[in-house]
């Protein structure tokens, strides 16, 4: 185990550095260059936990339903499967991304790839407000990294506003050769004096926050040849991620 996670830190590429980037600096060679990647690591086995959280659920009450009748058990044991291999799926996807593997991007709608990163919210969490220009727009991606990226604003803009359930819109349109998404929101917005570093590993400024969703986000936009940005609007927060159209 400790020589596949040698391994994984040393295949981690660099991702470039905006603005104000401050947390990781380069302090001088292999050092610098080791630090990033272990952040990099972190940000990774964070959300893998996070996700596997959700899908372990599942299979626990599955497993305890289909105990309760196993006569009527089929069902259940399917649930375990399914989820089973959405386990996979994570773990893989975002080892993938670790090692800095090519990613499999592949011509998506956009459409598809919006319900797939909302596919663990209640129905009353928000408001959906979608406009996709054309409604088939496409992006080339890794359809479920690019979920997770998505899901990551979605999931910060329902924490900032809870309890009340914010209006989360999200705009799609083909600009030459990128595709550009917006994702915004109606809640408080993103301070002045901290929107530099909101992208930057550990940091956050919400009780309970990982400081490690936004981190990723930016991470998964880059390894698309990709990159997402604050960018201003009357209200709320809006981040605008640019990738490659198919």
């Amino acid at each position: 185990m400790g020589a596949d996670v040698s391994e994984s830190i040393a295949a981690l590429p660099p991702v470039a550095s905006p603005p104000g980037w401050s947390y990781a600096r380069r302090v001088g060679g292999k050092d610098g260059e080791a630090r990033e990647r272990l952040v990099a690591l972190g940000e990774i086995a964070s959300e893998i936990a996070h996700e596997l959280r959700n899908v372990l659920q599942v299979i626990a009450a599955s497993a305890y339903l289909a105990r309760q009748d196993p006569a009527q058990s089929g069902p259940h044991i399917g649930k375990i499967e399914r989820n089973a291999r959405v386990a996979h799926g994570i773990v893989d996807d975002l080892m993938a991304l670790a090692r800095g593997d090519a990613l499999h991007a592949e011509p998506s709608f956009v459409a598809d790839i919006i319900v797939l990163a909302r596919a663990d919210f209640a129905s009353g969490d928000a408001v959906w407000d979608d406009t996709l220009e054309p409604p088939d727009v496409k992006v080339r991606a890794h359809p479920g990294l690019l979920a997770r990226l998505l899901h990551a604003l979605y999931e910060n803009s329902v924490a900032i506003c809870a309890p009340r359930p914010p209006v989360i819109t999200t705009r799609a349109r083909c600009d030459g050769a990128r595709a550009v998404l917006e994702i915004g929101d109606d809640g408080p917005g993103v301070p002045a004096e901290i929107a530099p570093r909101i992208f930057d590993a550990l940091f956050t400024s919400r009780p309970g926050g990982t400081g490690l969703g936004l981190a990723l986000a930016r991470r998964i936009a880059a390894a698309h040849g990709g990159s997402i940005a604050l960018v201003p609007s009357e209200k709320g927060a809006t981040f605008r991620i640019e990738l490659p159209a198919p």
